[in-house]
């Protein structure tokens, strides 16, 4: 079976939790997912040159994925999020400022990556500084080949109608939570439920696929001539912390292989749901969950 290559681009960072850092970072824990699902899981970033970057990439050597593209900043530090847990294992974030992965630079072989790559994904957490958005659309300007994908991923206030409506033009697929659906809506005037507005976004931004996820109220997969609609599957949550992320990979994985909306839907939720049952961003996969 073909293996195929995805590049997450963006933030890497450790999430700071009331028992413990963990890594994470929605790019990295992509890249993760892609390798622990079947595919070749790349991160590009940048860490600091401290104790917390050296311990990242060692992490990521120790669970097989590549660092050869994380590049190291010998003047900022490595990106740190203090992550609270509710009584629902629901996670909220707070970000320092002036991280390494606020000065993304990409080098001609970081290019050449991308460029032969088979998807790229990206968000708007990493965009927040103008150095890595411009760092981020050059990149994505060379992945004339890749399946594009925005995950959307906001947080806190680092965010803006520009940033998001630039991002969703350079991509064909477009995931988003119920939450920050909502504050879409909002922002863009779509219409009021989530199945037209998602459809508006698909036709305005000529989106492959728009995905949207509801947590434990299960996902909604819509291209142009066919829609998948799923209930959540029970799962006992002990945290959401890259839940999403893997949902994101299994969907990007499911639709490079060819699957069905409805096969790429319950793939990407038979993840995500597993996911939710560990402890941080990048639990142990088990082999009947890779994809084919």
């Amino acid at each position: 079976m073909q293996q195929f290559t995805a590049i997450g681009v963006g933030e890497v960072l450790w999430d700071v939790l009331p028992d413990g850092k963990k890594l994470g970072g929605a790019p990295a824990n992509f890249a993760y997912h892609i390798n622990a699902l079947g595919g070749i899981g790349i991160p590009v970033s940048r860490i600091g040159d401290d104790e917390l970057g050296r311990e990242a990439l060692a992490i990521l050597n120790d669970h097989h994925v590549s660092t050869d593209h994380i590049s190291v900043d010998a003047e900022h530090p490595t990106g740190t999020v203090d992550a609270a847990i509710d009584a629902a294992g629901v996670a909220t974030y707070t970000f320092p400022d002036d991280v390494a992965w606020d000065f993304l630079s990409f080098d001609k072989s970081t290019h050449e990556l991308v460029a032969g790559a088979d998807a790229v994904c990206f968000g708007t957490l990493a965009q927040r500084s103008s150095v890595s958005q411009a760092a981020i659309h050059s990149v994505l300007g060379a992945a004339s080949r890749s399946l594009k994908i925005y995950d959307i991923n906001l947080r806190q206030d680092f965010y803006t109608q520009d940033r998001i409506a630039t991002s969703m033009t350079v991509a064909d697929v477009l995931k988003i939570n119920d939450d920050e659906l909502a504050l879409v809506s909002e922002m863009f005037a779509l219409p009021g439920d989530e199945k037209t507005a998602l459809q508006a976004l698909l036709v305005q931004y000529d989106l492959t696929l728009a995905v949207l996820t509801r947590g434990g109220d299960g996902s909604l997969i819509l291209s142009k001539n066919d829609i998948s609609d799923l209930s959540g599957q029970p799962t006992e949550v002990v945290d959401t912390i890259g839940a999403g992320d893997s949902f994101t990979a299994a969907m990007t994985l499911a639709y490079l292989h060819g699957q069905s909306l409805n096969e790429i839907n319950r793939y990407a939720t038979r993840v995500a749901s597993y996911v939710c049952g560990q402890a941080g961003a990048m639990p142990a996969m088990p082999d009947e969950l890779r994809v084919g």
